[in-house]
């Protein structure tokens, strides 16, 4: 199982219209390599949720229930389905992870505008036990 990480604005799109929805279809990416990340995308994956806009904030975790497949109103760019997983007793902050000081490499803290990324291992374990107990 590999792990991504996607973001939304809170107003557009939250964990907790995912929660309501139970599923949804993620798209509206136009970057060349947020949809890479999606392209690779596997039914099972896990997906965490991030709130941009002012949250900065990894808020819950959805998997993957479909393979990537065209949008079908842009054909170039890709689409997948996601279904709601867990919404997390307590957010994970940008400032913690740029605070650990482990994630130098990691998309979410060099790349600030990409909107889809994988997730190192070390990132999952850390969250793993930033949050025990949580249905990571």
């Amino acid at each position: 199982m590999n792990y991504f990480l996607a973001k939304s604005e809170p107003s557009v799109y939250s964990i907790d219209d995912l929660a309501r929805d139970r599923h949804t279809t993620w798209d509206g990416v136009r970057n060349p390599q947020a949809l890479q990340a999606i392209r690779s995308m596997a039914p099972g994956d896990r997906v965490f949720i991030y709130h941009s806009t002012g949250e900065s904030s990894v808020v819950g975790v959805a998997q993957v229930a479909s393979s990537p497949r065209p949008d079908p109103n842009d054909p170039k760019l890709t689409v997948v389905g996601l279904e709601f997983g867990a919404k997390f007793p307590e957010p994970v902050t940008l400032a913690e992870v740029k605070q650990s000081g482990l994630f130098g490499d990691f998309a979410l803290v060099r790349q600030s505008r990409l909107s889809t990324m994988a997730c190192p291992d070390s990132f999952v374990e850390w969250i793993r036990k930033r949050l025990p107990g949580a249905k990571i």
